[in-house]
C-alpha cells in the first residue's frame, strides 16, 4: 500500500514548468463539422520520441475544456506520466453514432476522427497498446462504450462515474433524443448500454478500470457490471469508496486512472 501511493505521488506533485496545452478544431467528416479539442503534450515532447496517448472525455453538459477546470494539474500529469491528454467535445451526444439523428456520430467522431488526426499530427504511439480511453458520468459510458467496441483502437479503457448501463434512466440526459423514447425503441436502448456490450470483449485485448463513489446514483448500476463482469471470468480493475456524483469525486478518481493507464503504457512498450 506505502509502494502505491508513493506511485501515485508522482502523478499529483506540481512541478515548476509550463507544458504545452492547445485548443485545437478538428473536422468530422461524418458529421461535416468542426469540433474543439484540448491537446496537453508532456513537457518534453519530443518528435523524436513517441508517446502514449490517453483520450479523456467529459460528461454530459460538459466540453472539452471540462476536464481541464476539474483537474488543472493535468498538464504537469502528462509530463510526469509520460503522455499525451486529449479532451474532446462530445457535446450531449453519450458517444454514440446516434441510430435516430444521422448527425450525431460521436463514435466514430472520436474512434476514428480524432485518433486518425493525432496520430497524423502527433509523436503518438499507434497501436492498441499506445491508447487508452476513459471519462466520467456519460463520459464514462463513452470509455468503455469506445473501449469495447474498439479494441483495435484502444488497449485500455475506464469510467468514472459512468452511466454504465443507461435502462433505468429513460427520461433522463437528453438519451432519448439519441436513441427515440424508451418504450417505443427498447430493443435500440438494449443495444446502446454498456452493460450489454461485454460479450465483444476479447480475451487478453482490453484492460478495463471501473470507478464510483458508494453515494453515486450510478453505483448501483457500476456495482451490477463489476459483478456481470466476474460471472463472465473478464479481468478489470473495480474501485469504489465513499463520494458522489461531483467534481471533488473525480478530481480524485482521475489519478487513480492515469496510474492505471500509465502502468499499462509502460507494460505495452516495446
Amino acid at each position: 500500500m506505502k509502494k502505491f501511493f508513493t506511485l501515485l505521488l508522482l502523478f499529483v506533485t506540481p512541478v515548476l514548468y509550463a507544458q504545452k496545452v492547445d485548443t485545437l478544431s478538428v473536422h468530422s467528416p461524418s458529421m461535416n463539422k468542426d469540433i474543439k479539442n484540448v491537446v496537453i503534450l508532456p513537457k518534453d515532447y519530443d518528435t523524436g520520441k513517441t508517446y502514449p496517448v490517453l483520450y479523456l472525455l467529459h460528461g454530459y453538459n460538459g466540453n472539452y475544456a471540462s476536464w481541464t477546470k476539474i483537474k488543472p494539474e493535468l498538464p504537469e500529469i502528462a509530463s510526469q506520466a509520460g503522455m499525451i491528454i486529449v479532451c474532446p467535445d462530445g457535446q450531449n451526444s453519450w458517444y454514440w453514432d446516434s441510430p435516430k439523428e444521422p448527425s450525431v456520430r460521436f463514435e466514430t467522431y472520436v474512434s476514428t476522427e480524432l485518433v486518425n488526426y493525432i496520430d497524423q499530427n502527433y509523436s503518438s504511439r499507434r497501436e492498441p497498446a499506445g491508447r487508452a480511453i476513459t471519462g466520467l458520468s456519460m463520459g464514462g459510458h463513452g470509455g468503455l462504450w469506445l473501449g469495447i467496441r474498439h479494441q483495435d483502437i484502444f488497449g485500455a479503457c475506464g469510467s468514472m462515474s459512468g452511466g454504465v448501463d443507461i435502462r433505468p434512466f429513460p427520461e433522463n440526459w437528453e438519451m432519448k433524443k439519441q436513441l427515440g423514447e424508451y418504450a417505443e425503441n427498447e430493443s435500440v436502448w438494449e443495444d446502446h448500454t454498456v452493460i450489454n456490450q461485454l460479450h465483444k470483449i476479447r480475451a487478453g485485448k482490453l484492460q478495463i478500470m471501473i470507478d464510483c463513489g458508494t453515494g453515486d446514483f450510478f453505483y448501483g448500476v457500476n456495482k451490477a457490471l463489476h459483478e456481470k463482469l466476474l460471472y463472465l471470468n473478464i479481468p478489470h480493475d473495480y474501485l469504489e469508496r465513499p463520494g458522489i456524483h461531483n467534481g471533488p469525486y473525480w478530481k480524485n478518481a482521475v489519478d487513480y486512472q492515469i496510474l492505471y493507464f500509465a502502468k499499462f503504457f509502460g507494460a505495452g512498450k516495446p
